[in-house]
């Protein structure tokens, strides 16, 4: 699903993560972002850039709450080798 918010949509940083990803997650809510909701939370989700994610909920007030912060783990050289191998030439 794409998740998209208004540009001034206030988002809590709860974690105090470094101004630039909280920037980061406002731009892709800003423009709209793919987004998976939680099934387990309601208002909870995902959200995906790349090699990073989030985790936010969307609070009923309409701001946005920034719970965690991570980069998805680069794929491992193994993986890609016997991808690359594995591979039609």
């Amino acid at each position: 699903m794409t998740l998209r918010l208004n540009d001034k949509t206030r988002i809590d940083n709860l974690r105090n993560y470094p101004t630039e990803v909280v920037e980061k997650l406002r731009g892709l809510l800003t423009a709209g972002a793919k987004a998976s909701l939680d099934p387990h939370r309601h208002g909870f989700y995902e959200v995906e850039n790349g090699s990073r994610m989030f985790y936010i909920h969307v609070c009923p007030s309409g701001s946005v709450w920034l719970l965690a912060s991570w980069q998805k783990p680069a794929p491992m050289a193994a993986e890609v080798g016997a991808m690359l191998s594995a591979a039609p030439s």
